[in-house]
């Protein structure tokens, strides 16, 4: 149980929605693991809204994302359906067969030396299938520290990344990963191509089951389930998919908060027409049913156009990356929804998602746009208003949504959040930003809603994000 935290279901479906979850909980695994003084509060955000606790077979107690991943066959890479934390389900099913058998085993890719490094830095799996886990104070974050010197953790590599499963470091519960063995990953053939074929997958009563059966085994051990959070790619059949489980959700859980977040990748080439074509209708089909049964629907793409003129790549004053590669565009999506979702995962004085999305909703329109700036320009020795106001006319973040160019548009509402900011620059904040708005849009008469600040240590740099109608 949570023990009072108001419980989010994660639902993560498609290959680059996996990249960017990913990345997503690499960075809730590396705010739990931060050092911490034993007399220093605990941080703004409550990791319990994403997390479950649970025991193993073996009563050792897990910590584990409360997450349902749907992929294609092929795409696990070394990645175990059932995770690493469990033994396997075959190991210890009895046989009652005494004649004689024949073992069809494929072969799993080998582990790159980032996941190799990590899992002995971790702990081992020993022959009875328990997680043999190095001593970790109060079953969250890492060891103590110690003055032994330990080697240095190898950094993954853009080569050695083939699919998102190459760099997660997260443990996953058995009842996480649901694969889709109708389609393939790779190849040509066999391909989730079109919305129409990702209903269809749910319309089969296997895959139905499947999902209904981890939805209800996640939701009935929450205490206070404020809602559910999909991270959904747009461009392939998974919108389709994505549309189908948002109905599902919203038939079976209202008066729950459903946020969809829309995913794509980056930019495309121009030659590829039938591939566009399919990328342009999946986006338009995803958009109009997942907003029909979600409470607020955010495409976010790093491509610069959701149409079939293709646009530069968006670019970034203080950050470098390749927007051909998917583990950079996701990193970015990530470390914006992570700052983006503050607002329904603190720990005090939170919103809900249902409050967030009636706040964003105007005139029904559930559609929503979002912007960041990674890094926000803060230099130590200037202050908030001062960095502000050099800005002048310009708004402070780069537009995330692949919508077109937002100069000279108005928006009716907005949620700000602003965080890894020092907290004696936390002073009358939310004053500063609503002087900033009216000098630089004196016509725009949208409410600059209470911004929700966080400070999670200044070594992940000021991050400034804003989701808007």
């Amino acid at each position: 149980m949570a023990g009072g935290a108001r419980e989010v279901l994660t639902l993560q479906l498609g290959h680059f929605a996996g990249f960017v979850g990913a990345h997503w909980w690499n960075q809730q695994d590396a705010a739990l693991c931060r050092p911490t003084d034993a007399e220093e509060p605990p941080g703004e955000l409550c990791p319990d809204v994403l997390y479950r606790t649970g025991r193993t077979l073996h009563g050792q107690e897990t910590y584990t994302p409360r997450l349902i991943l749907m992929d294609l066959k092929g795409s696990l890479s070394s990645l175990k359906q059932e995770g690493g934390l469990y033994r396997d389900k075959e190991l210890d099913a009895a046989i009652a067969w005494q004649g004689k058998l024949t073992t069809h085993k494929e072969e799993l890719y080998p582990k790159n030396p980032y996941l190799q490094d990590l899992l002995s830095a971790e702990g081992v799996l020993s022959s009875d299938g328990t997680w043999r886990v190095k001593s970790i104070p109060n079953g969250k974050g890492p060891p103590p520290f110690t003055n032994a010197r330990t080697p240095k953790p190898v950094i993954p590599t853009e080569g050695s990344i083939r699919v998102w499963s190459d760099f997660l470091r997260v443990h996953l519960h058995p009842r996480s990963i649901c694969m889709i063995h109708k389609y393939n990953h790779d190849g040509e053939a066999g391909r989730l191509e079109a919305f129409g074929q990702g209903e269809s997958i749910l319309k089969e009563p296997k895959y139905l089951e499947e999902l209904e059966d981890r939805l209800h085994f996640y939701v009935e051990e929450c205490d206070y389930l404020q809602g559910f959070q999909i991270l959904c790619d747009l461009h392939d059949g998974f919108s389709g998919l994505g549309a189908k489980a948002a109905e599902l959700l919203q038939d079976e859980y209202s008066g729950r908060g459903i946020i969809t977040w829309g995913l794509l990748p980056g930019p495309y080439r121009l030659g590829e027409l039938q591939k566009n074509i399919y990328r342009l209708l999946n986006t338009a089909f995803g958009l109009v049913h997942l907003s029909a049964h979600s409470s607020l629907v955010c495409p976010l793409s790093l491509g610069g156009s959701l149409g079939l003129r293709p646009e530069p790549p968006v670019s970034f004053p203080l950050l470098q990356y390749d927007a051909a590669l998917p583990v950079h565009c996701g990193a970015i999506l990530a470390t914006a929804l992570d700052t983006v979702t503050v607002p329904y995962r603190l720990r005090s004085s939170p919103v809900s998602m249902v409050h967030l999305a009636d706040m964003l909703n105007f005139s029904g329109k559930k559609v929503v746009t979002a912007g960041a700036t990674i890094p926000f320009p803060l230099v130590p020795s200037q202050s908030l208003p001062d960095t502000l106001m050099q800005l002048g006319q310009a708004t402070p973040w780069t537009p995330l949504s692949a919508c077109g160019d937002p100069s000279g548009t108005c928006c009716f509402t907005q949620s700000v959040v602003l965080r890894g900011l020092d907290r004696a620059r936390h002073t009358r904040l939310k004053v500063v930003l609503a002087l900033f708005w009216q000098s630089a849009h004196p016509r725009d008469t949208s409410a600059l809603p209470a911004p929700r600040v966080h400070h999670w240590g200044r070594s992940l740099g000021p991050i400034f994000a804003a989701a808007a109608a």
